[in-house]
């Protein structure tokens, strides 16, 4: 790690597993989700403070719609959510005949959103393997099904140009990648890019920098990897003070500061004693590489 790097607490929420971090540029504030806690977050970069909103069930993502209003993975369903009166309302289900729950969930650059199922867990981590689907939601609520047969549908996102989609079934322990039609939705020929080691844990959640270099989290790791998808290779990593990393977004001026989430649920007492910050998330400045904006999912929730 570079010594310009610094890795600061920003957030000292002590969430269960915090997850899915996007950056809100028009009021500087960094929304994220607890999943096992059931609530989303928003955390205000200027006054320091969170104002939340809590869910009926385990809450994988939530992301901002265009015309308002949030889109949120609450248990099975494709969720409504208006900030302003609390409401969360459901719009699209899925796997109505299996035990799973939404994980991570992104919009591509066309305004399609993308997530995916997993098993319910009987304890951290361990989960009923191929439950999984990955689903998409276009902007007139219609859903496509791209991928079954997944163990933990994780970390998303696309290079600068749509081509390129990438994507993480945690317990394969791979980062991969599909060529994308940006037109279509559709994906083909996936490949692996980078394969984790076993001290690096299991890959989670994920961003693409400007320059198109990947950045996952890496669950049981307790670090962030920046990896060059055209070679395969490990360019840097991040350590941060909690084993249980699980997802990263840009954010702050020029996108230029990395957010880091982190969980807590599933640590013995410990483990705990040891990592008091987990469950935290963090800010990583110095890094040298910016992010870039976050696409809002082009439906029109709020008047559903």
């Amino acid at each position: 790690m570079m010594s310009s790097v610094r890795v600061e607490p920003v957030v000292d929420l002590c969430a269960l597993v915090g997850e899915g971090p996007l950056w809100e540029e028009s009021e500087q504030t960094l929304l994220f989700v607890d999943i096992m806690g059931k609530n989303i977050h928003r955390w205000n970069s200027t006054t320091n403070q969170i104002a939340s909103i809590c869910t009926d069930a385990p809450v994988g993502f939530a992301v901002p719609a265009h015309g308002g209003g949030y889109v949120a993975g609450v248990g099975r369903s494709f969720s409504a959510v208006d900030w302003l009166t609390g409401a969360v309302t459901s719009m699209v289900t899925v796997d109505d005949d299996k035990l799973t729950r939404l994980n991570d969930g992104k919009v591509d650059p066309s305004g399609r959103l993308f997530a995916g199922t997993m098993g319910l867990e009987k304890s951290p981590g361990e989960v009923q393997r191929k439950l999984g689907s990955l689903f998409s939601l276009d902007s007139d609520l219609t859903l496509i099904q791209h991928l079954d047969q997944v163990d933990i549908s994780n970390g998303l996102d696309w290079s600068s140009d749509g081509k390129l989609f990438f994507y993480v079934d945690s317990l394969k322990k791979t980062l991969d990648v599909f060529d994308y039609d940006i037109t279509t939705g559709r994906m083909e020929s996936r490949r692996v890019v980078y394969e984790l080691n076993s001290d690096e844990g299991l890959p989670d959640g994920l961003t693409v920098d400007s320059e198109g270099r990947v950045w996952v989290a890496c669950y049981n790791g307790g670090r962030v990897l920046r990896i060059d998808p055209q070679t395969g290779v490990r360019l840097q990593t991040v350590s941060l003070p909690v084993s249980k990393t699980t997802s990263c977004c840009f954010g702050g001026p020029q996108y230029s500061d990395l957010y880091v989430t982190s969980a807590s649920l599933g640590l013995s007492q410990s483990d705990l004693s040891s990592q008091p910050l987990a469950g935290a998330t963090f800010r990583v400045s110095g890094l040298g590489v910016k992010g870039r904006p976050p696409v809002e999912f082009s439906g029109n929730v709020l008047k559903n």
